[in-house]
């Protein structure tokens, strides 16, 4: 049984449909996407260029870096376009009364 908290990230409503928006999340900074009606999270600094992921260009469930057009799907962090090749990590979400709620881990 996983006993790692679930921790308030957003109002579901503050994600735009087929958009990012970047969020603090227990002192980390979180990419928010929705897509198809489900949002998804991962860390929001691109693994080549340390840009702002939440400044890049979602294109169907792949984020798009603003600093060297390197991409990852954000269902799962998974590096999919050079310049990238480092995987981002990427986070458990759960919709609970309107709320986004984000699984961190250690």
């Amino acid at each position: 049984m996983n006993d790692t908290p679930w921790i308030d990230a957003s109002a579901e409503d503050d994600v735009p449909e087929d958009d990012v928006i970047g969020a603090q999340v227990a002192g980390r900074d979180i990419a928010l996407y929705k897509v198809e009606g489900r949002i998804f999270a991962t860390d929001n600094t691109c693994t080549h260029g340390q840009a702002r992921l939440c400044d890049g260009f979602l294109e169907g469930f792949e984020i798009e870096c603003p600093l060297h057009q390197g991409r990852f799907d954000i269902r799962d962090g998974r590096a999919t376009c050079a310049p990238v090749t480092a995987d981002l990590r990427s986070y458990p979400v759960r919709i609970e009364g309107g709320r986004v709620f984000l699984q961190l881990g250690a």
